[in-house]
């Protein structure tokens, strides 16, 4: 074939692929010329809070895109990991607590600070609105795309040494806590041993006495059978833990200005599926957790915990937003 034969034809080819579906070769599918594949990933089992997010945004986006775009989920256990990636653009998108996300992203540490929220409703009230709202546009420079706040849980101690009920009780205790400086400066004060390490990495160090115990929402501790290797729950609260869709910019700006607003749409509803497991977990997970045999402690000198910290209070209103944790913690709903 001439070289003027092939140039011919490979032009007939592109025009073809940018005809009307109608207009297209009989024996190209419809769904070959133009399915577009997006990989989620997040840390937990399919069968989590963030699986059930996953699986919304899927069922939703595919649907109201007559399936020219397929959603992959998969499970990625290192959250720092999946935030670079989706950076770098390797990574379309994930679903990720906010540990990691202050290293990118420094303004959304001060909701990591402990005891900032009154309860579940507070904190939805405050991303839901300007504040939440406000941080999430703080991605564009970062290179990032904090698509929709969704949610992790209250945070809790399990550790294998005995109960916990006061500060003291938490004293030398070696915890695994995110890679996270908010964390880590809370539970130093404490008195504890702070250890930062990928969750990918909790169960073998929790199996290998690395350390001593953790801290997690109860969905995070149920879909992961940290009860195999925790033997005491104590419920402190101590920390609200959201979580984020965080998505590559670059591969929502190739979508139509339409398909964008389908996959927002799909990320609500992602968030509201997402979120409903977080409270079905709650409302059935403590007794689950009590029925696989682990030692559950709900009365908890809350107020002796946030008066031990109160050394660490004073850096955080130093060192981050001050003005932002007030608003914060003055939050009520209109």
């Amino acid at each position: 074939m001439t070289q003027t034969r092939r140039t011919a034809l490979s032009r007939l080819w592109v025009a073809a692929l940018g005809a009307p579906l109608f207009a297209a070769a009989p024996f190209v599918s419809t769904s070959a010329l133009a399915q577009t594949e997006i990989t989620v990933q997040h840390a937990l089992p399919l069968n989590s809070h963030y699986g059930a997010g996953a699986a919304a945004l899927k069922e939703n986006f595919e649907r109201l895109t007559s399936g020219r775009y397929r959603v992959t989920e998969q499970r990625n256990d290192n959250e720092r990991e999946m935030v670079e990636s989706v950076q770098i653009g390797t990574l379309d998108c994930t679903v990720t607590s906010t540990g990691p996300v202050g290293n990118f992203v420094s303004e959304v540490r001060v909701l990591d600070v402990p005891f900032l929220f009154r309860n579940t409703a507070h904190a939805r009230g405050v991303l839901d609105g300007e504040i939440g709202q406000g941080l999430l546009a703080r991605f564009s420079s970062r290179g990032l795309a904090g698509v929709a706040w969704m949610e992790n849980g209250f945070r809790h101690l399990t550790n294998s040494r005995h109960e916990v009920h006061v500060p003291a009780d938490v004293q030398g205790l070696k915890v695994r806590t995110m890679e996270n400086p908010v964390h880590m400066r809370a539970f130093s004060t404490l008195g504890a041993l702070p250890t930062p390490m990928a969750f990918s990495e909790l169960v073998p160090a929790l199996q290998q006495g690395t350390v001593d115990g953790q801290e997690n929402p109860i969905g995070v501790i149920v879909a992961n059978n940290l009860n195999q290797v925790q033997r005491y729950l104590t419920l402190t609260g101590h920390v609200y833990s959201p979580a984020i869709l965080i998505c590559n910019p670059a591969m929502l700006a190739r979508m139509t200005p339409a398909d964008r607003a389908h996959f927002m749409t799909a990320a609500k509803a992602a968030a509201t599926a997402n979120r409903d497991r977080v409270t079905e977990d709650v409302n059935n997970g403590v007794a689950e957790l009590r029925r696989r045999g682990m030692i559950v402690t709900t009365e908890v000198d809350t107020a002796a915990f946030q008066a031990s910290l109160a050394p660490a209070f004073a850096v955080y209103e130093r060192e981050l937003d001050g003005a932002l944790l007030r608003r914060i913690r003055d939050w009520h709903a209109q």
